[in-house]
């Protein structure tokens, strides 16, 4: 990923963050075919340096069948995004010497696939995901609210996964390469197109440029 020094991002607690509040991944991987890319709820685990995802995919899905064991794969956490437009800089009022962009914040995760089909591996990671995605809601649904039979049959329908990350990156874009004037411009532009208290804004407001 082509990262400018003032768009990296590499503090651990921040690139963590991202990835569980964005769970949802583009898994790109390496068949036979070519590439090929899913797209996948993951959970993060880490221990020290020791970083995982974890997460299951339909047994019909083939990736099971098409990516070798322990291969190389590539996990995309997407975070807030929107256009910048030229208008919302006030150095353009100056000298015009200015072009759309477009602010986001991304974690790419590169690591080896390994997947797992018994029971008792797979149920952990089902709870995990639910209890994840359910516990803020006032009645949030647990997989013991399902018949166990109806539970055994699903399982049975679906593969687990384990990636072990190497190397994660992080891109933060948010105007830091820009003037704190037409930083303020940016955050009144993105509030005129109602998102001042979006998550893209908050981002905006939060790295200071270099």
């Amino acid at each position: 990923m082509y990262t400018p020094a003032h768009f990296r991002e590499d503090r651990p607690e921040q690139l963590d963050a991202l990835v569980r509040q964005y769970p949802l991944a583009t898994l790109v991987v390496q068949t036979a075919a070519g590439l090929d890319a899913h797209h996948l709820p993951m959970l993060l685990a880490r221990t020290g340096s020791a970083v995982t995802l974890t997460g299951h995919v339909a047994r019909a899905n083939r990736i099971w069948q098409d990516v070798a064991e322990g291969a190389a794969v590539l996990a995309i956490f997407t975070g807030p995004d929107h256009y910048v437009s030229p208008n919302w800089y006030p150095s353009k009022q100056v000298n015009g010497e200015a072009v759309p962009t477009w602010n986001y914040a991304t974690v790419h995760a590169h690591g080896t696939l390994h997947f797992h089909h018994e029971p008792e591996s797979l149920r952990p990671v089902v709870d995990a995901l639910t209890t994840r995605h359910e516990s803020p809601r006032s009645q949030p649904w647990s997989t013991a609210d399902a018949p166990a039979a109806y539970m055994t049959r699903m399982l049975s329908g679906i593969v687990g996964f384990r990636i072990e990350v190497g190397r994660m990156e992080g891109k933060w874009k948010s105007s830091q390469n820009r003037t704190a004037a037409d930083r303020d411009g940016v955050s009144r532009g993105l509030a005129a197109d109602g998102l001042g208290e979006s998550a893209i804004a908050h981002l905006s407001r939060e790295r200071p440029g270099s």
